[in-house]
């Protein structure tokens, strides 16, 4: 039987604040054998690791006066979103910010930390996984891989910032051995990227009904309808793989 891969999602988040060098590198130690953080970009097109391009829940931007101008609503992905957005601020303004505990009521161990960490960058992640990796091949131990996913790609295209050129600048700068697959819930950037990388793509997939549930195709406009036959072949042609929620293939027990 193959062995299953541990995916550090977002790094250590059940331990330290999720996108932070100190939660990759606490998910390296306890042996996962993939970091996987999500990208947007700033207004300078450097890539960020942070859960989505709203920051407001995730830094501590709100308590900075300088920055309380803006806060705006704009609509992405066809979803109404208001707080604070990682394209409005150059990454030298981002290096102000300090991380926060995304969820504090399901983690309020990791709240402890509010404050002590930065934003990292794509290449400060993958400069950690280099150095990691550096020891590890020094001790024939196997690589960590990194998973990189693509959030809102088609709306940081839009705005001129299109993600896929810098991510994979980065991912070239990586020791040949090393694992990397891409993961996006959207499908025409990973079908642009199938003729342009030779990683492994992921498709993601989420329940129907959510607020994100949005293809970005005509085709197949709901992961629903992406999970068919006809929605599996069409993925087939461009991805190796499908990553899916949890209650698309299974009943969680109700019994806890």
């Amino acid at each position: 039987m193959t062995k299953p891969l541990v995916i550090a999602h977002r790094g250590a988040s059940g331990h330290l604040p999720e996108h932070t060098l100190p939660a990759y590198a606490l998910a390296m130690l306890q042996g996962a054998d993939f970091i996987e953080p999500d990208l947007v970009a700033t207004r300078d097109g450097v890539l960020v690791a942070r859960h989505e391009n709203e920051i407001g829940g995730t830094t501590d931007v709100a308590a900075h006066p300088e920055f309380a101008a803006r806060r705006r609503t704009q609509r992405i992905d066809g979803v109404e979103v208001t707080g604070w957005f990682t394209e409005d601020f150059t990454l030298a303004e981002l290096r102000t910010l300090r991380a926060r505990e995304r969820l504090p009521e399901l983690r309020p161990q990791n709240a402890r930390h509010d404050g002590e960490f930065g934003i990292p960058t794509f290449d400060e992640i993958l400069a950690l996984l280099s150095q990691v990796n550096g020891a590890r091949r020094a001790q024939g131990e196997p690589l960590v891989g990194v998973y990189p996913e693509t959030k809102h790609p088609s709306h940081f295209a839009s705005i001129g910032l299109p993600l896929e050129t810098p991510m994979l600048a980065s991912l070239a700068s990586l020791h040949p051995g090393t694992p990397v697959f891409i993961q996006s819930f959207e499908m025409a950037n990973l079908e642009a990227l199938r003729g342009r990388t030779r990683h492994p793509l992921v498709q993601l997939m989420q329940v129907e009904g959510g607020p994100w549930d949005r293809t970005g195709s005509a085709e197949f406009s709901s992961y629903a309808q992406l999970s068919t036959p006809a929605g599996l072949r069409r993925v087939a042609r461009y991805a190796q793989a499908i990553g899916v929620q949890m209650e698309m293939v299974m009943t969680p027990d109700a019994s806890g």
